[in-house]
Parts: C-alpha cells; structure tokens; sequence
C-alpha cells in the first residue's frame, strides 16, 4: 500500500504491525529527507516500551500507569498520525511488573487491532471505535508460566490466526474470538514470531528460551530446532528469514549463527560473537546484515557483517540502540534520544545527520517511520514525532 505523504516527492507507507509489513524492520518508504529532520510533536503515554503501528492518518500504541508497586492498568491509544490528538484509548489492570509497561506492540488486521500485555492479556479491538470485541488471558489458558521480564512477543498474524511466543514453540490464537488453535509447553522468551513460506507452507521461526524453533504456523507441528541457550533465558531479538536462510541473535556475550533451513532441518552456515543483538532486532540488506553488538547501558556498535559468512565490514560505536531502515538509509535510535541517520553500506560508516529528540533515556524501543514521520519513545511513555517529509 503506497499512498502520497503531505509532501510532494515523499511516498509513504502504512507500518500497521510489529517490524513493518514483511517483518524484517525495513520500510519501502522513499523520498524522506532526513536532513531536515525536526520534531513536530510529543505525547505522555504512561510506562512502558511498546512501539507504534501506523495506518492512515491514525496511530496505536500503548503505555502504563502505576497505582502501586504492583498493579496499575495498561493503557490502549489511538492517536492522530500527524498531530498527536488522542482519537481514543482504553485502559484495563495489569501488572506493573520490574520493568513498568508492556512490551509488546498493538497490531492491525483490517479494522481490528490486536495488543498484548506483559502478563498474557490478548485484547481484540474494533480499531475505528475502540470498542473490545474478545479478552482472553494466554497465560491462564494455555497453563504456561510467565517469563522473567514478561511476555514481549507481539501478535503476528497467519491466515485466521494469531501467533505468540508462548510455550517453548509458540501458540496460535484464532483472530475471531481469541481461542487456542494450537499450544506449547515450556519456556518462551522475548522475540516475536516470524512467518514465512517454504515449500507450499506456512511455517514460524520461534525464538524460545531453548533456541530457535521452527513449526508449522496453521497445526503447531515442529519441523526442526536448534538448541541456542542463553544468561537467564533471553532470546530477545527477532529471526530474520532470508531466502532459505535463518539469522539468529541474542546478547549475553552469545553471538549470532546463519543457518541453511533449505532441506527443512537447520543446519549451521556459520556462528561468531561479532553480532550480540540483547533485544534490538537486526536488519538485512543486500547481502548484510546491520544491528547493534552490546548490552544496555554500554558502549554499543553498530555493525556490518557478512550475511555469507558472516565476517565483519565495520563498526562504530553509537551506544545501545535499535534501528530499522528505509530508502538506503538506517534509522537508528540510541538509548540516550539521539536519532542518527546512516548511509547503507558495506564500504564504512556514512552518518547523513543526526537529531536530538530531547528524550531522556532510556530508549530502548525501535524507531518506526511511517508516511513520513518517525515515532520515537523512551521508556517513561514520552512519545516523540518527527518530520522528515520536508
């Protein structure tokens, strides 16, 4: 879906889910102009780290507020795209869990929106009125345990289901009413599903706590896994599929592996440690692969590596950040508020301009360009716009 932005030369595209439309954080939006980037307006949201989906001139995403140290309610938004006007929210108890908020982002499916909290509840919405069509509790009826850190997995959708990392290989919800399809047992963790097709099927990479899993997306079945462990069960970053290739990453001085999944079983093209992405997703663009090695709160790079072997390009450090890309470009989000514009390419590091978005940190939710603006926030709900279709 490309529609004209505002301003002439600048096409736009709608980002209505999690990671954009084809679920790898790249956005085919061109002719924004990064250089004459500025911040058009701010939004208070509440706690929490969910990111933004955009369709049209409207906006979804989601904050908490705190009534003690334990509970509070999760609050649902609908905001105008361009000027920040709340058009509707909705607001439920949750838990206010170590880390304030959810994490998981609203989804768009036609007009039904979809969002998760941390402590597994699956909401339907009419995304017009903003009226609750379904509840349900995922934690409750599937009998799994809550993760450390909660649930982050955003609902990712696969013909008339719903998918989310819960269990050790997923579940799958039905959109219409919210009822199990298919479960797991076991531990999830962080990373939302990836759907992809192989071989006439439609099947899902399931990072776990365990490792990488990959099922049939419509029955559940597992086809193949691989054992990849990490410090306190966090495989936080999403796969990204290229081709018939797998990509997996996570922080905790583990490291990243590709992996061959052509035969239908997974099997290792290379691993190192160059890319330890904690939570913040990679990206793949002609042949590489640009994400950022390090923890939270640490002097972290952003590389360049091989996406045939996996050997390093270049670095440079930027702080801990999350990024996506568009039109040649990364959009990279450091968790101190700064918002820097790289060139693509494996020759070096090429920063275009950069933008104080006068965000305190931290920022640790990945920057969404939609019909040219970018949504950034930080993790006490400031979210910010701004303009780059001028």
């Amino acid at each position: 879906m490309i529609a004209a932005a505002a301003s002439i030369g600048v096409y736009g595209n709608d980002w209505p889910v999690w990671r954009g439309p084809n679920q790898n954080g790249v956005s085919e939006e061109s002719g924004w102009k990064p250089k004459n980037a500025e911040v058009s307006w701010t939004k208070e949201l509440g706690d929490g780290y969910s990111a933004v989906s955009v369709k049209g001139d409207r906006l979804y995403t989601m904050g908490h507020k705190p009534v003690d140290e334990k509970q509070g309610e999760d609050v649902v938004y609908c905001l105008n795209a361009k000027t920040g006007g709340e058009i509707w929210s909705y607001a439920y108890p949750a838990s206010t869990g170590e880390y304030k908020g959810p994490r998981a982002t609203p989804v768009l499916d036609g007009d039904r929106l979809y969002t998760v909290s941390q402590d597994g509840q699956v909401i339907c919405f009419d995304a017009t009125a903003g009226n609750v069509i379904w509840q349900m509790n995922v934690l409750t009826e599937t009998g799994n345990k809550n993760i450390k850190w909660g649930i982050s997995s955003s609902a990712v959708f696969v013909g008339d289901l719903i998918l989310l990392n819960v269990g050790d290989s997923g579940t799958a919800l039905k959109k219409s009413d919210g009822s199990i399809v298919w479960k797991s047992e076991g531990t999830a963790s962080y990373a939302s599903p990836v759907v992809f097709d192989h071989k006439g099927r439609k099947l899902a990479a399931v990072f776990s706590a365990p490792g990488l899993q990959v099922v049939d997306a419509l029955t559940g079945e597992k086809i193949a896994s691989v054992e990849w462990k990490t410090s306190y069960d966090i495989n936080g970053a999403d796969p990204l599929v290229i081709g018939e290739k797998i990509f997996i990453s996570s922080g905790y001085k583990k490291g990243c592996a590709m992996f061959d999944f052509s035969s239908g079983s997974l099997e290792k093209v290379w691993e190192n440690d160059l890319m330890r992405n904690q939570f913040s997703s990679s990206v793949y663009f002609d042949g590489q692969l640009y994400g950022v090695d390090g923890q939270v709160k640490s002097k972290g790079a952003l590389r360049c590596i091989s996406a045939a072997d996996g050997s390093e390009k270049w670095n440079e450090t930027v702080g801990f950040a999350s990024l996506m890309a568009a039109d040649g470009k990364l959009i990279i989000l450091n968790e101190e508020g700064t918002l820097l514009f790289v060139e693509i390419s494996p020759d070096g590091y090429r920063e275009l301009s950069r933008i104080e978005t006068g965000l305190s940190k931290l920022c640790w939710t990945a920057p969404v360009l939609a019909n040219g603006m970018i949504y950034c926030r930080n993790d006490k709900g400031t979210l910010v716009a701004v303009d780059v279709s001028k």
